[in-house]
């Protein structure tokens, strides 16, 4: 009898993930992916430990703390304009997220 690693990924995902590298995804991004996916599993684990009533942990701040969200496009845009310097040239990806953060606002006609 074989048994399974307890954080081997999930047969669907291994599929996926398959699939992406035949249709020419980066390998980076699917690193990425990959990394992320065992990460969260460990956390998953962890948080169904912490589930003990003894312990008395609250598992949503565990989940905040260790998964903070990215930074929105204004936030990303809004620290651009003010880390600027005097003689700023803005790379192409400044100018994209810059460009984005824009599109986001409503036209007030």
């Amino acid at each position: 009898m074989t048994q399974q690693h307890p954080i081997t990924p999930l047969p669907k995902l291994f599929q996926r993930w398959s699939e992406q590298f035949e249709a020419g995804r980066p390998l980076y991004a699917m690193f990425e992916d990959i990394y992320r996916a065992g990460a969260d599993a460990e956390l998953e684990a962890c948080c169904e430990w912490l589930q003990d009533p003894d312990l008395n942990v609250d598992t949503y701040k565990l989940r905040a703390a260790r998964r903070p969200q990215p930074p929105s496009l204004k936030e990303q845009a809004l620290a651009l304009v003010e880390q600027h310097e005097d003689g700023w040239r803005p790379s192409p990806k400044d100018w994209d997220t810059l460009r984005r953060a824009l599109e986001q606002l409503p036209d007030n006609n």
